[in-house]
């Protein structure tokens, strides 16, 4: 065998058992002349641009700098630049960084090869950097020399394009911000599987099943277990690019996650929610398992939710607290997750977008499925966590770890200013039906959502008719490759034709 695939082998193998864990991989060890930040330095360099970053500098003034900081800087060899398709995959491509110097305003990409976006006789997008998102990334991650970027996608006239929900989202805050002076904050629980072995999604066998990469969970997680040494790996790699982490630990089920980290503004959090799943899935295939993020991957286990906690500031103060109000939060926040409520069926198929996030919403194993908020009550789609002036917020359960964060997001603010917004009569007519004696239900299968979300006039003009048309295709496209009756068994269709999961060879393969 030859020494580095033996060496290679060894560390792996390390890994697994729990001895000394080695995450380089020797084959691909980079060249001593390419930057190789330790994750200390990775982690206070990151936090000073997201300083920057949520200050409100200006993506056109973090461009001059950071274009001349990659002109002088020779250990950068590539910049990964990343975007989100319709339906929330991460995309990502790694430009050479003379060729980013050369043509930055010009780095275009063949649409019609996502899913949601343009059609072949209208392939070409182009793709414009946001400089504030910039992130220094760790070499035995990404390999080294590498920096990371968000990019908003461009019509060919150089407009946003109107499918991608990065530059919607960007646009909606920013206007929040420049004409009313509000910050949304948003800070997510994203749930998450550790499962045997690598690609087990794209191999599921629907008479297997997954097999779990160890039967520990809440609480009872050993230091070296394998689920630990994956969160705690993990950790570090996220507290590295800022995410100013706050709890991480093994969740409910066996060989399920969650690690927390600090509330950010809306367009931030969208970010990091895509780079916690993608960092995920790469730490576990580093160590030969699958991070998983479907909503219902084990039937008879607690689902994976990513619990969407949402608040307003202005002028640095809570906008969502009051002292003397229910539960301590304020009417401009009751105003907010009533409307929210008022269009939970119109919204469900946002936060809720592939077939499998219908089996997490059953109630047997605390589905946030319920039309209502409480304080307490985990089966309702909005609760109000403990707060005080700092930390009052409301906490949308309902959304599933697949769907796509910019979308997702965006909907929930407008549905939210929506109440905000509203006059005296149009407000009571949500309350009437919010707080009436029945409390309904969340659609508990795809079809029906998407029933709501194709004759929703809130949603057509949230979102527009183009992209509402698009977004529902998507959808009952997919759905169709699965069974209509979820019945009691995980469907390979459900998982393979998964947005998150397919490609274009098994897609073709039906």
């Amino acid at each position: 065998m030859d020494d580095a695939v033996l060496t290679k082998t060894v560390a792996y193998d390390r890994m697994v058992k729990g001895h000394e864990r080695e995450f380089t991989d020797p084959i691909l060890k980079s060249p001593e002349h390419l930057l190789d930040l330790t994750y200390a330095e990775l982690e206070e360099r990151n936090l000073e641009v997201k300083r920057r970053r949520l200050n409100g500098v200006a993506s056109d003034e973090m461009k001059v700098e950071f274009l001349k900081y990659l002109a002088e800087e020779k250990g950068i060899k590539a910049v990964t630049v990343c975007f989100t398709d319709l339906e929330g995959k991460l995309h990502a491509l790694d430009y050479d960084k003379k060729f980013v110097l050369g043509s930055e305003d010009n780095l275009t990409f063949d649409g019609s090869s996502i899913k949601g976006f343009t059609i072949q006789s209208q392939s070409d997008l182009r793709l414009t950097v946001d400089w504030t998102s910039f992130r220094w990334v760790p070499s035995d991650m990404f390999g080294a020399g590498k920096v990371l970027v968000f990019a908003n996608v461009c019509d060919k006239d150089g407009t946003f394009y109107a499918s991608d929900f990065r530059s919607n989202l960007m646009g909606l805050c920013n206007d929040l911000r420049s004409k009313h002076g509000i910050t949304v904050n948003v800070a997510p629980e994203i749930e998450g599987f550790l499962f045997k072995d690598v690609k087990a999604e794209q191999a599921f066998d629907e008479k297997k099943g997954f097999e779990l990469a160890t039967m520990s969970g809440y609480f009872s997680s050993l230091p070296r277990d394998i689920l630990r040494v994956f969160i705690d790996k993990f950790a570090e790699v996220q507290r590295a690019l800022g995410f100013e982490n706050e709890k991480d630990h093994p969740e409910v089920a066996p060989a399920q996650f969650e690690l927390n980290f600090k509330y950010s503004s809306a367009l931030d959090t969208a970010d990091q929610i895509q780079l916690y799943k993608f960092l995920a899935r790469q730490v576990a295939n580093a160590m030969g398992y699958t991070a998983c993020f479907l909503p219902k991957p084990v039937q008879g286990l607690n689902g994976t939710g990513m619990h969407t906690n949402m608040s307003l500031s202005k002028n640095g103060k809570n906008m969502f607290y009051d002292v003397a109000g229910e539960n301590k939060i304020s009417e401009s926040a009751r105003k907010f997750l009533t409307s929210i409520l008022y269009y939970a069926n119109d919204l469900c198929i946002v936060m809720n977008s592939s077939v499998n996030a219908y089996r997490r919403l059953d109630p047997a194993f605390e589905a946030p499925n319920e039309i209502k908020v409480s304080p307490v009550d985990r089966g309702s789609m909005i609760r109000i966590p403990i707060g005080n002036e700092r930390s009052a917020r409301i906490e949308v359960r309902t959304v599933a770890p697949d769907a796509n964060p910019y979308l997702c997001i965006h909907t929930l603010i407008c549905a939210g200013f929506a109440g905000m917004n509203a006059s005296s009569e149009e407000y009571e007519k949500m309350a009437k039906k919010v707080y009436g004696k029945k409390v309904e239900k969340l659609p508990g299968n795809i079809y029906d959502a998407l029933d709501y979300f194709e004759k929703s006039k809130f949603m057509s003009e949230i979102l527009g008719d183009e992209n509402l048309e698009k977004f529902a295709y998507l959808k009952r496209k997919a759905a169709d490759r699965s069974p209509r009756v979820l019945g009691t068994k995980v469907k390979s269709g459900e998982i393979l034709y998964h947005h998150e999961v397919t490609n274009q060879l098994i897609w073709a393969d039906f």
